[in-house]
């Protein structure tokens, strides 16, 4: 079941907006992801002077007692995400809602 694919026709050029709508639509949320997973989560660098996906759509790789490790797929990179930074819960993405998800203007790149 595709739980996003309805907001898809409600986007606005603001990612805040967008990522807010989808996170709402989203449910239920989780504390720990798991590997080969993929997730969407509203993140804070703690990293002085780094640039940053403040909204990042991943594939979890890894988890450690540190945090997590993931693709994401707005840097098409490996990253690594640390607890305490992780500001919101983890929100699973399903295999029917990665096509929509490709496409989901919520990339919010920032410095810290």
């Amino acid at each position: 079941m595709n739980r996003i694919d309805w907001i898809s026709n409600q986007v606005t050029k603001d990612p805040t907006y967008n990522m807010k709508m989808l996170l709402d639509s989203l449910s239920p949320a989780i504390i720990v992801p798991d590997p080969d997973k993929y997730y969407v989560f509203v993140y804070k660098a703690k990293t002085k002077n780094i640039r940053y996906d403040q909204h990042p759509f991943i594939l979890c790789s890894s988890v450690d007692k540190w945090g997590f490790t993931g693709l994401n797929f707005h840097w098409n990179d490996y990253r690594r995400y640390s607890w305490l930074e992780v500001i919101s819960n983890l929100y699973e993405i399903n295999q029917e809602e990665l096509n929509t998800m490709e496409n989901y203007p919520i990339t919010k790149f920032r410095m810290s």
